[in-house]
């Protein structure tokens, strides 16, 4: 066999060649492999009464939504939208997806019209091919809000949700919620699962069944998902002006990849079409031995922090707080840990979040002071606070995260110069989400939490009682705060009001926050129709995967 490295130089001339040719005539058949951005984690469920907030990542390859992200937006067509944020879609990036159109009848009635002739397919043991219809929404929302496992308040602003008729789908709300398109749309728990793959067990991946352009047809817990193509998808992808149907490729294979130098080694022997997350450490080595793969840069999708329970001492102080992100060297880490590769400060702010998002220049000097290294500032606040001497506390991290368990180490020494020592325990990504979840989490919690959106992402963290709110932060001055943030329906007063209550809770110093990484995605030439888009919805990149498909001759060329 011709030697890689050599393969790859010539590969890319004729890449180079191959991209110029614009635009491209899709092509019909082949296998996507992918190491996507949750790479190294398993999927967690099936059922999306489970509230897992990973079900769309798994499961959305067939289960869809009333709305989706509008693709014809991203960058690579022109648009604004780079599709990298892991729940962030802005209205002008929304399309219907099940949902033909949608409409405010009046301030608190939302009527959505279905898209007429979706079929469910036929699945032997549990359903015959069957039409989606405004039943299975209202079923789905149901099932939803009915279970044990509900985040608390999510649907609290709908009333109810009625079938007017076959195609129409009416949602009453008890309040504006300025999130109804995320909590009951595109968001993480809005698929519309049949009754009869209920029935059949939900939770079983063998009975998985829905109307998206791919169904599952394996998974094998901790190695891989296999979706093959669903031959009477509904949905049209237009490219130069005609339209083609959808999907693209036969069948799509989520790889699991614990081991960071086995992802990178796939990578680059073609068994990954796609990596969608590498470390920037491996980015050079990675061009020289591979230089015919393409490259996206983008921002983590999700912060990293060091949650410390508010409703335990010592962290009940916030001079403590304040005084361990003092302690901290932040500027040191985006230089020497991540190489320059990382934002100071990015949470809970997402820059992405256009017009929600302010600079830390912008922030008042409280919250400036947070990302000041001053260990000698550090240690009289801990004075103050009656720990001179210092303390010890446990933290626990996710074994599943390179990054968090080779930053904690550095943290860990940044604290001990003001006397503060941890006690490190490394989990396994169940228990350790378990342990957030039930709130038995330790008094130091580190962890690399997704941004979601702007109004989610101060919701979920800091909502008093709210899942995902691993510091127990509880505000009534906040939640009011957020209250009055969803109950606004004008985007610039609610900008206004978000960043008001960001700057409050950074000022109150429930996380040590840390800063944010870059990534890179890397993927073959081979593959077209991309360019790095992540989410196309929250965690959701199934309909990104379905507008893909294989230049299969380019990768005969290349030698694969």
């Amino acid at each position: 066999m011709t030697p890689l490295r050599t393969i790859a130089g010539l590969a890319w001339l004729a890449a180079g060649a191959a991209f110029a040719q614009a635009p491209a005539k899709p092509q019909y058949g082949g296998t996507l492999n992918v190491g996507t951005v949750y790479v190294t984690r398993t999927a967690l469920s099936w059922d999306g009464a489970d509230w897992n907030w990973k079900f769309n990542h798994d499961a959305g390859q067939m289960y869809e939504q009333l709305f989706a992200a509008d693709l014809s937006k991203a960058q690579r067509n022109g648009g604004k939208q780079a599709f990298a944020a892991d729940a962030w879609v802005p209205t002008e990036a929304m399309r219907g997806e099940l949902a033909e159109s949608w409409t405010w009848t009046d301030p608190l009635t939302l009527t959505v019209k279905l898209r007429k002739g979706i079929k469910f397919p036929a699945k032997e043991g549990v359903m015959a091919e069957r039409e989606l219809v405004a039943d299975d929404v209202v079923y789905s929302y149901n099932r939803q809000d009915k279970s044990p496992k509900r985040i608390p308040t999510y649907f609290d602003h709908i009333d109810k949700v009625e079938a007017t008729d076959k195609h129409t789908v009416v949602f009453r709300f008890k309040s504006f919620n300025a999130e109804w398109d995320y909590r009951w749309g595109w968001g993480y728990y809005s698929s519309v699962v049949p009754r009869e793959v209920v029935e059949a067990g939900a939770g079983d991946w063998r009975k998985a069944n829905g109307t998206g352009p791919f169904l599952l047809s394996n998974f094998v817990a901790g190695n891989s998902n296999t979706y093959v193509k669903n031959p009477g998808y509904w949905d049209k992808e237009t490219i130069g002006g005609q339209a083609y149907q959808l999907p693209f490729v036969d069948s799509v294979t989520y790889r699991t990849i614990k081991d960071e130098s086995s992802q990178l080694t796939a990578l680059r022997t073609a068994r990954l079409d796609i990596l969608e997350t590498i470390r920037w450490t491996s980015v050079d080595e990675l061009k020289k031995n591979a230089p015919a793969l393409k490259w996206k840069r983008f921002l983590a999708t999700s912060a990293n922090y060091l949650a410390m329970r508010v409703d335990q001492k010592p962290f009940d102080d916030i001079r403590v707080r304040r005084a361990l992100n003092m302690a901290v060297n932040k500027q040191e880490v985006v230089k020497q840990f991540y190489g320059g590769n990382a934002e100071l400060f990015s949470f809970p702010m997402s820059p992405a979040f256009e017009g929600y998002y302010e600079p830390l220049s912008a922030m008042p000097p409280e919250v400036q002071q947070l990302f000041t290294y001053d260990v000698e500032g550090a240690k009289q606040l801990l004075a103050e606070a009656g720990h001179a001497k210092g303390f010890s506390f446990k933290v626990q991290v996710c074994a599943c995260e390179p990054n968090s368990m080779e930053l904690l180490q550095m943290l860990a020494g940044y604290l001990q110069k003001v006397g503060v020592r941890m006690e490190i325990q490394s989990m396994e990504y169940a228990p350790f989400l378990s342990a957030m979840t039930s709130k038995t989490n330790a008094p130091g919690y580190y962890m690399s939490n997704g941004f979601t959106n702007p109004t989610t992402s101060l919701r979920k963290n800091f909502l008093t009682g709210q899942t995902w709110n691993a510091a127990q932060w509880a505000d009534p001055k906040f939640d009011a705060q957020m209250e009055a943030i969803y109950a606004e329906r004008d985007e610039p007063a609610r900008q206004a009001k978000v960043k008001q209550a960001t700057r409050d809770i950074l000022a109150g110093a429930p996380y040590i926050f840390m800063p944010t990484p870059y990534y890179y995605a890397a993927w073959w030439p081979w593959v077209k129709n991309y360019d790095g888009e992540l989410f196309a919805g929250a965690a959701r990149p199934g309909p990104i995967y379905a507008r893909m498909w294989i230049d299969q001759d380019l990768k005969k060329k290349m030698g694969f």
